[in-house]
Formats: C-alpha cells, structure tokens, sequence
C-alpha cells in the first residue's frame, strides 16, 4: 500500500456496561495503565504510520473533542447515534475513498502492533474486509463463544471460535447499499461473507476488552502495570 490508509476510531457510544464510571465520562477517556483508552488507541494506529484519524462522538461529545482536538484528531458527530455502519457512512467525507482502517477505543493489546499485521496482511483484490481475531484463550475480559471460524484462505464464517478484536480494514463502498441510517458494521460484513470477502487474521498475542469495571484490572495486570510504581 503506497500510502497509508484513514483510520476510523469508534468513540460515539454511551459505555453503559462501564456504568458507573461513565455517568459523567465518555469511555474512550477512562483511564487503564495510567493513559486514556484513546491514547491506546492512537498509539497503536501512529506506531504503524496512520495519521488520518477521525472519531466519531455522540455521548458526552463535550467532553471528548477538546481531547480528540488536543491529540490532531478530527471527529464526525452524531447527534443521534448512528451505530458503527451509520457513524462510519456520515464519516466518510473526513476520511476519503478507499479502504479505512477501523479502531474500538475499548481494548487493549500486548504483542505486535495489530495494526502492523493488518497492513502487512491486506489483500485489496481479493478482500472486501479484513478482520484481526483472537483466540478465545488469548481473549481477556470477554463473555461468548466466539464470533467466527477461518478456512485455510483466511475467509470467514459466522460461528463461534475466534473473536473479533475490533480491529479492522474495511472498503466504504457497500455501506450506500444499506437505506438505513442507523446499522451496524455487521450487516456489511454479512454481505461481504456472502461473497467470499469477508477475511480474518490471527493475532499472536494477547487483547483485554475493557467493558466493564472490573476489566481495568485486568488490562493492568496483562500490561504489567504497576500503580504504585
């Protein structure tokens, strides 16, 4: 890829599993590790050389912006929320043509750079959408069975086995397929399966999904964090 692609953080939800500590504070600025999840978040998208980033906002947007400002990101708000399919669509201005790279601002990694492995395993002839997964042992703070199984191609299948991490290359395109102005990201990636487009990435080493409280602890723990330190 000649030039790096945009990026697209995922910061408009209201964090209700995160309850309480986001009755008064948007997700993406709670803290794990001493550092915002956002900061997370753009670590690991500057690291492998993104600079076009845009989140997008809707739940305490006052409060993330001046951050979002702060660290040369722009946004895309919604003053009704869009969901990921609808927020990434109305964002499409910001970010261009072309394939985007997609960020949650909820998780943390410990391994290789994620997004370094998405790039380097980027294939736009052949895929509409490419997602990193997780094994479900490699899986810190996640609920279920998994969300989908790879063949010896890497194209994917809904069931349970590997999880999505929420990290992604996916084309815009197909979104203006959709008349809804609310949906989720899912939709496409059904339709894009339904094509044989639809491709994952193990990740080699290990994700926290930060949704609740008592993940923050969790996340610390994987990253070696010592508070008192």
């Amino acid at each position: 890829m000649s030039r790096p692609p945009p990026a697209m953080l995922f910061a408009a939800g209201r964090g209700t599993r995160m309850a309480p500590l986001t009755d008064s504070l948007p997700k993406p600025l709670i803290r794990v590790a001493g550092r915002p999840l956002l900061d997370h978040a753009l670590d690991l998208l500057r690291d492998a050389g993104l600079t076009r980033i845009v989140a997008n906002t809707h739940y305490l947007a006052e409060r993330i912006q001046p951050d979002l400002k702060a660290r040369g990101v722009a946004w895309s708000h919604e003053p009704d929320l869009l969901e990921t399919g609808g927020g990434m669509r109305k964002a499409v201005p910001l970010l261009g043509p072309g394939p985007v790279v997609t960020l949650n601002t909820d998780c943390v990694w410990n391994g290789p750079n994620p997004v370094t492995q998405l790039l380097a395993a980027w294939r736009p002839a052949t895929m509409d959408a490419l997602l990193i997964l997780v094994p479900p042992h490699h899986a810190l703070g996640h609920t279920g069975a998994g969300d989908f199984t790879r063949d010896g191609d890497g194209r994917l299948t809904r069931a349970p086995g590997l999880v999505y991490a929420g990290v992604q290359m996916i084309k815009t395109d197909r979104l203006y397929e959709i008349a809804d102005a609310a949906f989720s990201l899912n939709r496409l990636w059904d339709m894009m399966a339904a094509d044989g487009r639809l491709f994952g990435v193990p990740y080699t080493g290990r994700w926290c999904d930060v949704g609740r409280p008592e993940s923050i602890a969790l996340a610390e723990a994987m990253l070696g964090w010592n508070s008192n330190v």
